[in-house]
């Protein structure tokens, strides 16, 4: 069974290294002490979330509120190429954090939240910023359940304007629709930059979003033979663009 993670902040890490000893005290202190209930000797890794991070076993217990880890290795894992990031537009209930939680699971690096015409959840006001904060927490936590060291960045959510110049800049740029003439599985991709994936709302992406992300070189794909819910388009989509780039080989 791998080592759980542990989000530590960079600085504190940054200087680690094989022999030296780390304290893991605040909330995930408490949770590695107290919840967890880790022992002397148990395997555990701390990472920043930013792609640096270090193993190491348990050198002490400080009742229930830290540990001490005494690192044994260093690792940095190096900026992902190419990027994986997908448009993800705003579904009803939970099924964001739905979303958020299995696109983190499979490899997906960047979320944006996306604000379509026919979303019938809109995020405003301070509701909006509570979601968004469920998302980025949904990220970290699902992270750290799947062994990550660099965790998927969520960014603020963006309407179909602010979107065009992302997708102009982007390496390859696809809006997921099953009316797509050319199947995902064979589109040619790049081998560095971005791969943005545009993942529609429960009643679609309506045609003026179509044309304008066709104006922006977003080019409709289809993914397969059946309909996904919005909320695990960009699971299948992200974990087939992974294992076509060669980030799962």
């Amino acid at each position: 069974m791998t080592a759980p993670v542990f989000v530590v902040d960079t600085e504190r890490i940054a200087a680690a290294e094989p022999g030296t000893v780390v304290r893991l005290d605040g909330p995930e202190g408490r949770h590695a002490a107290a919840v967890k209930r880790l022992e002397a000797g148990e395997a555990v890794t701390l990472a920043d979330g930013l792609g640096l991070g270090v193993d190491g076993t348990v050198a002490g217990v400080h009742g229930k509120d830290a540990i001490d880890v005494a690192v044994t290795a260093v690792r940095r894992e190096p900026l992902p190429a190419p990027r994986i990031v997908v448009v993800q537009a705003l579904p009803k209930g939970d099924r964001g954090e739905l979303a958020v939680e299995t696109m983190t699971e499979v490899g997906v690096d960047v979320v944006i939240p996306w604000s379509a015409s026919r979303c019938i959840t809109q995020w405003k006001g301070e509701r909006g910023a509570k979601a968004l904060a469920k998302w980025r927490a949904t990220a970290r936590e699902a992270g750290k359940q799947s062994r990550r060291l660099r965790f998927p960045e969520v960014r603020d959510p963006m309407t179909t304007k602010q979107l065009a110049p992302v997708l102009a800049q982007a390496a390859f740029a696809a809006v997921l629709h099953e009316e797509g003439s050319e199947p995902l599985a064979h589109a040619a991709l790049p081998a560095d930059g971005d791969l943005v994936l545009v993942v529609g709302p429960e009643g679609g992406v309506s045609p003026e979003e179509l044309a304008a992300f066709a104006q922006a070189g977003a080019a409709p794909y289809r993914l397969g033979p059946s309909v996904l819910r919005t909320s695990t388009a960009g699971v299948a989509a992200g974990a087939l663009l992974l294992g076509r780039t060669g980030r799962w080989a």
